[in-house]
């Protein structure tokens, strides 16, 4: 989840950053050529003023003071040029030139300086120049008229590059380019707490779950931060699995409580039959299987007996010796698979891993036994033991007649047993117990097809030490 919502509030954050941003360039450039244009207006105001005097007299002609005034404003623009770059010039109406800098610049016949020289021949400054951005390569032109007894006689005009203006303008760019690159980091580590904080509850809600799944129904969910509203699913789940433990607890005990309370009448009975067998003729056919009966339920019991106790009971975890046990186990199984006609064969290496002893054994002389009971004569059971990565494995792997895709879905359920092997002696109950004993240790039973034909049982166990 984190995956999804952290990358949507980092698009949410970077689009609120440019959109404060790229107003904010665009604010900065804008007020970077006005102060310029500002600029340039004082300039064409005071050449103005200076071409006042010169053009007292028509146009054309100038005695000796209007030539030294003239030379002045020639001085002017001259020394302007020189120190700012800045070609100037002003210009009579008819477009021919007063006074200019540098000497090569003249009126051009288009172009924006012609338009602005148009334009202040109609007694107003021109219109502010358009924005210039950065990567554009012109110049910014600014035009004012001189004005004598409410009539234009001339027209100031400046032609400024704009290399400085670009070069600041880029500068305040590269600024709040960094500001947003700073609040940007900044909101990527609010987003990864919020989103942390947010989803605390949520993966240790979904670990709680997975520990509830594999068996270990007293896991609760611990008291953590985040909203309010999943705070309330926290405790809400957790009175959730206070009632489901609870449900199960009376299921456990009244399955316990009927085998035990079932398994003395049930005695007797068998008890009873069988002294009534003296009475009858030897052989009875009808006693044999009544007798037959009676033991296969009294072995029920006793298997629901154990089930209800395998689910209830602690595991006593302990550095084990995987190997080991596996070839005591094996070695116990022996005799039957050799009555049976069937070979035993183990490749048991030294592998620890934390089990409980008792536990681990009957479940593996659960599946030894499954596994012998369905092998035909002259066939072999092989028992492997290895490590891989955090978790030891015994794999039981027989030759009998497997199970089919459907049938491996359900091996392992409460009093199932396959269809094919009704007649074979068995409850049902006994991958159940072997089940619920490796779940209380964190272990688990894994079923599969053993090629050509059989089954394969691998049971696993966690080579790291249990967690509180």
């Amino acid at each position: 989840m984190r995956t999804r919502l952290l990358p949507l509030l980092i698009v949410l954050m970077a689009a609120v950053l440019l959109a404060l941003g790229v107003p904010l360039a665009v604010s900065l450039a804008g007020a970077q050529q006005q102060k310029v244009v500002v600029d340039r207006i004082d300039d064409t105001a005071r050449f103005a003023a200076l071409a006042q005097f010169v053009t007292d007299s028509p146009e054309g002609t100038t005695g000796a003071f209007e030539n030294e005034r003239l030379a002045t404003l020639r001085s002017e623009l001259r020394s302007y040029y020189e120190v700012y770059g800045i070609r100037s010039g002003v210009f009579y109406r008819t477009g021919r030139a007063m006074a200019h800098a540098p000497d090569e610049w003249s009126l051009p016949d288009q172009g924006e300086v012609r338009d602005a020289f148009d334009e202040a021949k109609l007694s107003r400054r021109s219109h502010d120049p358009k924005q210039v951005w950065p990567w554009q390569r012109r110049n910014l032109v600014v035009a004012s008229p001189v004005i004598r007894d409410g009539d234009v006689v001339a027209v100031v005009v400046t032609d400024s590059p704009t290399g400085q203006l670009r070069s600041r303008t880029l500068n305040g760019w590269l600024v709040i380019g960094a500001g947003e690159f700073a609040a940007m980091l900044l909101a990527v580590g609010a987003a990864l707490r919020l989103t942390g904080w947010v989803l605390k509850p949520v993966r240790v809600l979904d670990a709680t779950t997975h520990d509830i799944a594999t068996g270990r129904l007293k896991s609760r969910v611990a008291a953590a931060g985040g909203p309010p509203e999943l705070q309330r699913l926290a405790r809400s789940f957790n009175e959730m699995a206070d009632n489901v433990e609870d449900v199960l607890e009376q299921q456990r005990a009244f399955v316990a409580d009927a085998s035990h309370q079932l398994r003395n009448p049930l005695a007797a009975l068998l008890l009873r039959i069988e002294l009534l067998s003296f009475e009858l003729p030897e052989g009875n056919k009808e006693i044999a299987s009544v007798q037959a009966e009676g033991k296969r339920l009294a072995q029920v019991l006793d298997d629901l007996l154990d089930l209800a106790l395998a689910e209830h009971t602690e595991a006593d975890l302990k550095v084990t010796d995987i190997g080991e046990l596996a070839a005591e186990r094996l070695a116990a199984w022996a005799p039957t698979a050799e009555a049976k006609g069937v070979r035993l064969v183990g490749n048991c290496p030294p592998t620890t891993a934390w089990a409980d002893p008792v536990a681990l054994s009957s479940a593996l002389d659960a599946v030894i036994d499954n596994a012998v009971k369905f092998t035909p004569e002259g066939q072999a059971v092989e028992v492997t033991v290895a490590s891989n990565g955090d978790t030891s494995t015994v794999v039981v792997a027989d030759q009998g007649p497997g199970l089919t895709e459907e049938e491996l879905a359900r091996v392992g359920d409460r009093f199932w047993r396959s269809g094919r092997h009704q007649n074979i002696k068995g409850s049902g109950l006994g991958l159940s117990i072997s089940r619920a004993l490796l779940a209380a240790g964190g272990g688990a039973i894994a079923y599969d097809r053993h090629e050509p034909h059989g089954l394969k049982v691998t049971v696993s166990v966690p080579r790291s030490a249990p967690t509180a």
